[in-house]
């Protein structure tokens, strides 16, 4: 199974966001705060190296010297889960022989950068993670809802609470 950048976001933001997304149960095209993060990542940087693709599991969204990789993002409200796919692009590019890669996390509404590094406890780290996305996607079962002050402003937020609000009526 090819583990994707998005897949190790969601991994630590969601396990159901991603068990849903495995099953291409996508909510987040209408969104309006992943519309908006969209637009910032498009019109953040006048870069041609925008974007680029490796092996479908990469988006990253712009390299410079093609040894310094730029993941932006809206808001660093889940800054765990962005160091951590970008750690994990760091990573694929090892894996392809491209060493010495470093990683920028951006956020230029907030006007924040910081440096992320790839350790070698990250590189084993990386081989859990990816094990244990495997392990809930391929699970019958949705996981259980864990309850977070991110829920409220999910774009799967009524899909996963709907029962209990229905309860509430």
């Amino acid at each position: 199974m090819k583990i994707t950048g998005l897949m190790i976001n969601y991994y630590f933001v969601c396990k159901r966001k991603l068990w849903y997304n495995s099953r291409n149960i996508n909510l987040e095209e209408d969104n309006e705060n992943v519309q908006m993060g969209k637009l910032i990542d498009e019109n953040s940087y006048n870069l041609e190296t925008k974007q680029i693709m490796i092996e479908e599991t990469v988006n990253i969204d712009f390299i410079r010297h093609w040894k310094v990789i730029h993941e932006i993002k809206k808001s660093n409200k889940v800054a765990k889960a962005h160091e951590w796919q970008l750690k994990y692009y760091m990573y694929v590019f090892e894996q392809h022989g491209i060493n010495g890669v470093k990683g920028i996390l951006e956020y230029p509404e907030l006007r924040k950068t910081s440096e992320v590094v790839l350790t070698d406890v990250d590189r084993e780290n990386i081989a859990l993670i990816q094990q244990d996305i495997c392990n809930i996607i391929e699970q019958d079962l949705c996981p259980p809802i864990v309850k977070k002050g991110l829920c409220k402003n999910c774009s799967y937020f009524e899909f996963c609470y709907s029962n209990e609000m229905e309860e509430d009526l």
